[in-house]
């Protein structure tokens, strides 16, 4: 398997030698296809750039997603508390199966007053965000003192109005990244402590991809609609 920089959709495609890992023992195809993208974002976004360790508390939005599904089953087998955020009761319960202490459905409840009842109104140590918009300033107020906060999406919007008063008060540290425009040998660097971290984990059936439904590479437009729905939980996989 490999973190391919595009061209992805294709029955054979290009990828860097330091940017390919094995398939962990015990995954089939489809699901070592659903591992790089989550895998390498997750780990530079959470373990690296966000610094999580055992013990802390971690809030995760967009819980179902690839990325979420991947976040959470990797924050809880490296000892952390796991709050996520989904947008149903069926979500929010898939969020539970896979590991979350606490799943707040965005959609009918306030997502910084539940996380600030289950911390005991303390607040979380880090957040993983790809809303973006209004989150940014609700995010800031769910963060405990000496929180972090990690972007990489902004589905609601990338401008948006912040009390910056509120993160010198906490003094937060507020950061993000993308994935696809870095160099070869930074991704070369996340797949190294991949295969060192989180491989054996996978091979012991620790944590595992979330495949939710794959299609036929010439159907990768069904593949889009459903994504679009939002209706699944975990990956949408092409088949070449």
């Amino acid at each position: 398997m490999g973190l391919v920089p595009g061209g992805g959709y294709a029955e054979f495609a290009l990828v860097h030698e330091t940017n390919a890992l094995p398939v962990p023992d015990g995954l089939s195809p489809t699901e070592a296809g659903a591992i790089p993208e989550t895998y390498f974002t997750v780990w530079t976004n959470v373990f690296e750039r966000g610094r999580l360790t055992q013990g802390e508390t971690f809030l995760v939005h967009g819980g179902t997603s690839g990325i979420g599904t991947t976040a959470i089953q990797l924050a809880k087998a490296f000892g952390a508390t796991v709050i996520a955020t989904a947008g149903s009761p069926a979500k929010c319960e898939a969020c539970r199966r896979l590991g979350a202490d606490l799943a707040i459905d965005y959609r009918a409840q306030d997502f910084v007053a539940e996380v600030m009842a289950f911390t005991g109104m303390r607040g979380v140590d880090l957040i993983l965000d790809m809303v973006g918009g209004s989150y940014i300033q609700r995010n800031i107020e769910a963060c405990a003192t000496e929180g972090r906060i990690v972007q990489i999406g902004v589905q609601e919007g990338s401008v948006a109005s912040v009390d910056v008063r509120r993160l010198m008060l906490k003094r937060l540290t507020f950061t993000g990244s993308t994935l696809r425009i870095r160099t070869v040998a930074d991704k070369a660097a996340i797949a190294v402590a991949l295969e060192a971290q989180v491989w054996p984990r996978l091979a012991r059936g620790e944590v595992r991809p979330l495949v939710h439904a794959t299609f036929p590479l010439r159907e990768a437009s069904r593949a889009h609609a459903l994504m679009e729905s939002s209706a699944h939980i975990g990956k949408i996989v092409l088949i070449p």
